[in-house]
């Protein structure tokens, strides 16, 4: 076993021989008593004290099995691994590896795989090596013990591992002696360090101490007092105790349970059982120490963390919140929606300006506060060598810069935006104004002249009226030119509406106001001038109606001539000129009618009238009756002359009559022949149909199969319709004839006999297609009669049965409906029978059986039919009677319920006795009521049924009007019954009340009458207090004489209003009223004996109590104190003022009490003491008004004197308080601390001078004082010294202490002002000092204007430096004792200045070197570039692909050239004049930039070289093309004008001329000879190109010429052919225009020969087909005789 030395030992207990094994220390409990048996003992004793051993080494090895093992498993839960028996699982070894290896923390070797035993061993051995290694010393174990599972050595190895790892490390110090102990006294010190000071806990050992669970408890409750109470545990209950300490360490501590209070309560507790579970608590435990104070020290650092983690948390949320703020602000500044009115806009304006100067402030002020936080923060994770605070993102000091740039952004946008709006709110607001001016004064002129065209003065004469009618025109022309003005408003409307103007609806309302105004002034004005025109235009008429008279008159005199002529030329010549005056007088006639006429229209005109008709009528009358006289004088001059002509007109006439007549009788006889022979064709075309259908029918055979009897039959069915057609054909035929036969036609016999030919053919087949459909329409007929039959024994009208039920109901109509629903659906049939009744009727009258004819069955058909429908018609309006009937008797019932549940409750209702009660009933009457007006409803329902059913004339209606009208009486009994109780409750309510008050008064009475009967005698010092109650009682009882009022009152309108309750509340109110009138009447007499009684008692007492009073307050005046201080004094004087205030109170007492005796007819006795009683209160009080004057004076002397020398004390405190602070010499370090202290003094010097004043004031009562001769006095001059001498100290103190300050404070601020120029300049030269010169052009020119702005700045400075020099040679003037440093510092600051100008210049330098180089080398660059693109364009190989395309290409590249070279010669120049300058600037890039001009001369050199050859090559593609497109041109023109050679020969004429043919072949001429010049300059082109190019060109150059020229030769020869044809066909033209010339001539020769007309036929003539049948003629007629000739 691992040994040692001195540690096993004293864990045993025993000495340490040298033969001290495992085996034998393990095995002595068992054998030892073998060796030590006393000879003396006997046996049985021997063998109980054997057996007693070895049971308690039983019990010990089953305990330390038990906790060893549980100890193995608590270490291998770590691995994941368990055992459950120790002998069996560590034999194999890899439980014991793994132990040792969670143990030492250490990589053992891999154990052996393998069950064998061999393998065990060898893992065995491994462990056990492994300990000899940690120098534990191993006595007697070996491998194959433990693979054996010797259970001794067993529990000694885990034993020995135990102590090596768990105990050994265990080492206390003590304190007195340093004295480091072993494992096992270390821990039982250590407990009974940890148990000392607990009641009832001794450890001296590790078994019998633990017995009792006291010290388990005592070591937990030492370091976690909250998991045991150790008062409550007790050393008898060792088993609770233990329970309660393996429990608590298990479950609160995570201590595996070793033990089981089984194996520590007992005899000998097995100790190390017991160490190896003490250890763990050790253990644990002083981790826990450790852990807290490591967490100590953790929590101070973590303490420094979290409060800059709260500095941070507070500075991340308030930057978070500033930049929410800010983004907020931003979103709401960025919305550019204003208020649509110049007012919101201004209000807009003003909140953003509220915004500008209250609420941005503060946020600008956060803002700050932010950058102080953030530079807290880092200073003090400075202090603490921590990482500086980065914010996170979007949370920095730039962040918040940048969005409160953002937000300034904002706000000027927010600005301008707002000032634009304004701007245009206020164009809006002038622009409205405008046009609300421009409305007045639209509406004011519109309204003048509506007045104006509202008058109708056009007067009464032509003249007048052309006036009128032009002034209209010229209003019309002022209204027409004020239309742009209205116009002009409606786009100011428009304009507002457009810039949407807030209020543009009362705009858009006087636009439309407006508007409405033109329209109507409009058609005012073309309704004046309709008027006007329709004046005019009578007046006209009028005007020629007198001009139409005068002219009459004149014809009149003409007319009234007698002149008749002397010879028959003159005869004949008035004659003419009668006739020309009798034209003149019929034209003029139809004039006058005109007239006439068009003034009557005036006359019928409906609305308005330019003039009375009567007028019109007359002068019309005037204008006929001149003109029939004008007629009748015309009709009567010409007599004479026209005797002559008369003759000759009458044979005149007898001649043009004959003609007349032969003509109508020609005309008759062509219309007779045109109608005979129409009608021979049409019986021809029925005659030929005719004789088809026989022959069909003569040839049809009955069909076999079903099919072709369909096909049949349809045939038939066909052949019926065709026959009806045919027979309307026929008939029309029959008309023709009837016609003819009336109007007496010469041929009527032949017509007649054709008739009868036509009826005879289609009499048979008529008859057999009419006896067929009169067969199938009497079969139609029966069916259509049985359904009639049925229907309307089915309809019943209105005798059938009538429902009792609404559902009943329901159900019959539903029936009747389905009912109506099969009539519809037969009414076709019906339609169907009746037509082809009436076709059969048409067309032969047949009959429908024997004896009825078809005729007669028809009007029996329709009755029937229309029966139906009326039996239908009328059994629907019986059900729908009854229907409504029975919905009406349904809300009926309803309504009746109701009525009867009302009555019920109204009769079982009875009157309540109490207020109470009788409200309750009335708001249940009132929910009563409710309910009956909702149930109205239902009677409303009823009524309006039943007027329903009288309205519509339904059959019950009287019966429902009966029941409706006993329903609503029962409803309005209801309704006066509830009314009536209604009122009986309110009146009862009424009463109860009244009742109530009364009782309550009377109740009040009764109990006043019991207080004033009583007649209790008192004492005579308790009358006046009986006197004061029972005055108290008079006025209650006048108070409450209101309240009887009240009562009467209500009582006298409560009968007045209901005459029913009179009796009860006339008794009622006369009982109060009596009971009243006997309380007064007590009242008052009790009041007088209680007056007279008390009233000389209570003035004697009074006086009496006035004398004390006195008596005392002479005792006080004569204890005269004046005060030792000023509190005294005071309250001496509060005193005082007390008393005179209590003698004046006297004083008036006194006076009243002598009128209430002067008053009071007292007895004589009672008079006399009363007297006596005042004349002492007198003179007493007259003694103290001296006395109280002298108090006062003394005092106020007193309070003065003591109130200086307090006030003095004060002053002077304050003064020698301040003196120090004026007196002290510390001026401080810094310039900080200096400004600190010059604060210091002048407030210190303002305090000084503000409380001057009271000082001063202080004094000048110390002087007035001091001058009087008392002791007081003297302690007053005493302080008035002092406090002077004392007051000039500090204020001279305070002045030097300011001056000493002012002078330290100017060299201190020259300091800190030379240190932040230095500061400044290093940071400058810092920057200056950069290498940095830019990546590119931009990061350089981005450098080099921060570098300009710093020496900018640099020079700005130079002022803070000059500054800073005088302030150097003032204190250098003043004599400063530091004037040396103060010039060394100074003259280091300018050297300072001037080394940093120069790093300036230099960095400057470099920069601008630095950025020309860049910007050089991006134009060079971008100059390369360009160049490359040309040449890419420049060099292009495409040179077109004919003229066009080359032509393009050409006019292309000359523009490409053209700015090409100009830009590039531009830019060229521009970037070698830059080069060549930096070259003589003497940069440092020379040699780069002239290798980069060279490169760029020579790239420019090859583009212009490139674009010369791709010119060239261009012109000579496009001459090679233009000659082809000129030969292929000129070409077309050659075949263009072949292709019109054969027009030319061959025009399109139908007989052309020579002449034209002619000159057409000169202008086609004339046209060749313009190709002439254009084949010659081809020619001289293609020569000109075959010098040029050769091959494939030339070749192609020739054949085109060829080709060219070949076509010019065909054409000429074409050409010269079409000469030929043109000359010869020119005289083939005029040889035939000859030969036309002489047919005309003859065919009018021969047209003029006349030849008889012969009679033809008319159809011929007609275009109709030849008369089929026409019998010869007996006797010639006039229609076959040849037409007369002229």
């Amino acid at each position: 076993m691992a040994q040692i030395p001195g540690e096993v030992d004293n864990m045993e207990g025993l000495p340490a021989p040298n033969n001290n094994n495992l085996a034998t220390r393990w095995e002595s409990p068992d054998r030892g008593w073998e060796r030590e048996q006393p000879a003396a003992s006997t046996a049985a004793a021997s063998l109980f004290e054997c057996s007693r051993i070895k049971a308690l080494a039983d019990e010990r090895e089953a305990v330390q099995k038990k906790t060893f093992t549980k100890w193995v498993n608590s270490h291998l839960a770590r691995v994941g691994c368990h055992i459950g028996d120790l002998y069996v699982d560590l034999r194999d070894g890899f439980v014991l590896t793994r132990l040792l290896e969670v143990l030492s923390g250490e990589q053992l070797p891999r154990p052996t795989r393998g069950r064998m035993r061999i393998h065990s061993l060898e893992n065995v051995d491994k462990a056990l090596q492994f300990l000899k290694e940690q120098r534990v010393h191993l006595e007697n174990v070996g491998s194959h013990d433990i693979v054996d599972g010797n259970h001794r050595l067993t529990l000694g190895l885990v034993w020995t591992i135990i102590l090596r790892f768990q105990i050994q490390v265990i080492k206390i110090e003590t304190e007195d002696n340093r004295e480091t102990r072993s494992a096992k006294d270390a821990l039982l010190l250590w407990c009974q360090m940890k148990t000392a000071g607990y009641p009832e806990v001794n450890i001296q050992n590790f078994t019998t101490s633990w017995r009792d669970g006291l010290a388990f408890n005592a070591l937990i409750h030492r370091h976690r007092p909250d998991l045991v109470d150790f008062s409550k545990l007790t050393k008898s209950n060792a088993n609770y105790n233990l329970q309660r300490a393996f429990r608590t360490a298990e479950q609160h501590l995570g201590l595996a349970r070793l033990l089981d209070p089984e194996d520590v309560n007992m005899e000998a507790p097995d100790e190390k059982s017991i160490i190896t579970y003490v250890v763990s608590f050790y253990h644990y435990f002083s981790k826990m120490k450790a852990l807290a104070v490591e967490g100590k020290r953790i929590g101070k650092v973590l303490d420094q963390v979290l409060e800059v983690g709260k500095i941070i948390e507070r500075y991340e949320e308030l930057a978070a919140e500033l930049l929410a703020w800010i983004h907020r602000t931003v979103g709401l500044i960025s919305n550019q929606k204003f208020a649509n009115s110049l007012s919101g806009v201004q209000q807009q304006l003003q909140a953003f300006t509220a915004y500008c100067t209250l609420e941005k402030p503060v946020k600008f002020q956060e803002k700050g506060n932010l950058e102080v936080l953030l530079f807290s923060i880092q200073s003090k994770l400075r202090a603490c060598n921590r990482r500086l605070f980065v914010p996170r993102e979007g949370c920095g000091i730039w962040d918040i810069d940048k969005a409160w740039g953002e937000l300034e952004k904002a706000e000027h946008e927010r600005e301008a935006a707002l000032r634009a709006e304004l701007i245009r709110q206020e164009k809006l607001e002038l622009l409205a104004q405008r046009f609300d001016h421009k409305v007045a004064m639209r509406e004011s002129w519109l309204n003048e002249n509506q007045r104006l065209v509202s008058q109708d003065n056009f007067g009464y004469e032509l003249p007048a009226v052309e006036a009128a009618m032009k002034k209209h025109e010229a209003i019309e022309a002022d209204i027409a030119a004020y239309e742009e003005r209205v116009q002009g408003v409606a786009e100011l409307a428009q304009a507002l509406a457009a810039e949407g103007y807030y209020d543009i609806r009362r705009v858009a309302a006087q636009r439309d106001s407006v508007l409405r105004q033109w329209a109507l002034l409009t058609g005012l004005v073309g309704a004046r001038r309709t008027r006007l025109e329709q004046n005019l235009a009578l007046q006209k008429v009028f005007q020629e109606m007198v001009y139409m008279v005068d002219w009459m008159e004149e014809m009149q005199a003409q007319l009234l001539s007698p002149e008749c002529g002397q010879h028959l030329v003159e005869a004949d010549d008035l004659l003419q000129k009668h006739g020309l005056l009798e034209g003149d007088i019929v034209a003029q006639s139809e004039r006058v009618e005109a007239l006439n006429a068009a003034a009557l229209r005036f006359s019928q005109l409906q609305g308005y009238q330019p003039c009375d008709p009567q007028v019109i009528c007359n002068r019309v009358n005037h204008v006929h009756g001149c003109l029939a006289e004008l007629q009748e004088q015309a009709a009567r001059g010409a007599g004479p002359l026209v005797v002559a002509l008369q003759v000759r007109v009458v044979e005149a006439e007898q001649l043009f009559a004959e003609v007349t007549e032969v003509a109508a009788l020609r005309r008759q006889w062509l219309r007779d022949a045109l109608a005979v022979y129409r009608m021979f064709g049409e019986v021809h075309a029925c005659e030929l149909w005719i004789g088809e259908k026989e022959q069909w029918l003569l040839s049809m055979r009955v069909p076999d199969s079903l099919d072709d009897v369909e096909v049949v039959q349809h045939r038939f069915e066909s052949l019926d319709q065709e026959m009806n057609s045919l027979m309307g054909r026929v008939l029309d035929v029959n008309h023709t004839v009837q016609e003819l036969v009336e109007g007496g036609h010469p041929s009527s016999d032949e017509v007649r006999s054709c008739q009868d030919h036509l009826n005879s053919s289609t009499g048979d087949d008529v008859a057999v297609a009419a006896a067929g459909r009169l067969q199938r329409f009497l079969h139609d007929l029966d069916a259509f009669l049985d359904w009639l039959v049925r229907a309307q024994e089915a309809a019943g009208g209105s005798e059938g049965p009538l429902p009792n039920s609404l559902e009943e109901a329901d159900a019959l109509l539903a029936r009747h409906a389905a009912l109506k629903e099969e009539v519809d659906q037969r009414e076709e049939d019906y339609a169907r029978i009746v037509a082809a009744s009436e076709a059969l009727l048409a067309a032969d009258g047949a009959e429908l059986g024997p004896g009825l004819a078809l005729d007669e069955w028809l009007p029996h058909l329709e009755l029937g039919w229309h029966k139906l429908l009326g039996l239908w018609e009328a059994r629907r309006e019986a059900l729908v009677q009854a229907h409504i009937y029975q919905l009406f008797l349904r809300d009926l019932r309803q309504a009746l319920v109701v009525l009867r549940n009302q009555e019920m409750a109204l009769s079982g209702a009875e009157l309540p006795g109490t207020v109470e009660s009788v409200e309750e009933a009335l708001k249940q009457h009132r929910d009563f009521l409710t309910t009956m007006e909702l149930n109205q409803q239902k009677m409303q329902v009823a009524v309006q049924a039943a007027e329903g059913l009288l309205r519509q004339g339904n059959i019950y209606g009287e019966q429902a009007q009966e029941a409706v009208t006993r329903l609503l009486e029962k409803n309005q009994e209801n309704q006066l019954r509830a009314q009536q109780w209604m009122q009986k409750l309110h009146d009862q309510l009424e009463l109860q009340h009244f009742l109530r008050d009364c009782h309550e008064l009377d109740g009040w009475i009764h109990e006043k009458m019991l207080m004033a009967r009583d007649g209790t005698r008192e004492d005579s010092h308790k009358l006046h207090k009986r006197w004061l109650r029972h005055q108290a009682f008079m006025a209650e009882l006048a108070q409450n004489k209101e309240w009887l009022e009240k009562i009467e009152r209500e009582g006298q309108q409560l009968m007045q209003e209901k005459p029913e309750l009179a009796a009860s509340v006339r008794k009622k109110l006369g009982e109060i009223r009596q009971c009243w009138a006997e309380l007064e009447s007590t009242t008052q007499a009790k009041a007088r004996q209680l007056f007279e009684a008390s009233k000389a008692d209570q003035l004697v007492q009074s006086f009496a109590e006035l004398d004390k009073k006195l008596l005392h307050m002479e005792s006080q005046l004569q204890d005269v104190d004046p005060g030792g201080d000023l509190a005294t004094v005071n309250s001496q004087l509060k005193k005082l003022q007390s008393m005179e205030s209590q003698v004046e109170e006297w004083y008036r007492e006194v006076g009243e009490l002598q009128a209430q005796t002067a008053a009071l007819p007292l007895e004589p006795a009672s008079k006399e003491l009363v007297g006596e009683r005042q004349n002492a209160v007198g003179e007493r009080l007259v003694r103290l008004l001296e006395p109280l004057q002298e108090r006062r004076r003394l005092l106020l002397a007193s309070k003065e004197l003591h109130q200086v020398a307090h006030d003095l004390d004060d002053e002077l405190a304050w003064v020698q308080e301040r003196l120090p602070l004026a007196m002290q010499t510390e001026r401080g370090n810094g310039l900080q601390a200096v400004q600190q202290h010059i604060k210091k003094n002048q407030g210190l010097r303002r305090e000084i001078q503000a409380h001057g004043p009271r000082l001063e004031e202080v004094l000048e009562r110390a002087g007035v004082l001091s001058s009087l001769r008392s002791p007081e006095a003297e302690a007053v001059r005493r302080g008035l010294e002092q406090l002077q001498s004392a007051w000039a100290g500090l204020r001279e103190a305070a002045e030097r202490r300011q001056q000493a300050l002012d002078a330290a404070f100017q060299v201190e601020q020259y300091y800190f002002d030379v240190a932040e120029v230095e500061a400044w300049l290093g940071e400058q030269e810092l920057l200056m000092m950069s290498e940095d010169k830019g990546k590119d052009e931009q990061s350089t020119l981005q450098l080099l204007k921060k570098h300009l702005q710093l020496e900018q700045g640099v020079e700005n400075y130079e002022e803070s430096i000059a500054q800073l020099s005088r302030q150097c040679r003032a204190l250098l003037e003043m004599g400063h004792p530091d004037s040396e440093q103060i010039s060394r510092r100074q003259s280091q600051v300018d050297r300072l200045y001037v080394a940093l100008k120069e790093l300036g210049e230099e960095r400057r330098v470099a920069l601008e070197q630095q950025y020309w180089l860049y910007q050089l080398s991006r134009q060079v660059s971008e100059l390369e570039h360009w160049i490359a693109e040309k040449e890419v364009v420049a060099g292009s190989p495409e040179l077109g692909q004919d003229f066009e395309h080359v032509s393009v290409l050409q006019e292309k590249f000359s523009e490409f050239a053209s700015e090409t070279g100009t830009a590039g010669r531009e830019r060229l120049a521009a970037v070698n004049q830059m080069v060549d300058e930096l070259i003589e600037c003497g940069h440092t890039a020379a040699a780069t930039m002239a290798e980069w001009k060279d490169g760029l001369n020579e790239a420019w050199a090859e583009l212009l070289e490139l674009m010369g050859t791709r010119a060239q090559l261009l012109a000579a593609s496009r001459e090679l093309h233009k000659f082809f497109s000129d030969a292929r041109e000129l070409q077309g023109q050659i075949e263009e004008k072949r292709r019109r050679l054969p027009r030319l020969t061959t025009p399109p004429e139908p007989r052309p001329s020579a002449s034209s043919m002619q000159r057409t072949l000169r202008a086609f001429e004339h046209d060749l000879q313009l190709l002439v010049s254009q084949v010659r300059q081809l020619q001289e082109g293609a020569a000109q190109l075959r010098t040029v190019y050769a091959g494939e060109h030339a070749e192609a150059i020739a054949s085109r010429e060829q080709e060219v020229l070949q076509g010019w030769k065909e054409l000429l020869s074409a050409c010269e052919d079409a000469r030929l044809h043109v000359s010869s066909t020119a005289d083939a033209l005029r040889f035939h225009s000859q030969v036309r010339n002489l047919l005309s001539w003859m065919d009018g020769i021969a047209s003029q020969i006349g030849a008889a007309d012969k009679p033809r036929c008319p159809s011929s003539l007609l275009g109709l087909p030849a008369c089929p049948w026409r019998p010869p003629p007996a006797n010639p007629s006039p229609l076959t005789a040849p037409f007369p000739t002229e």
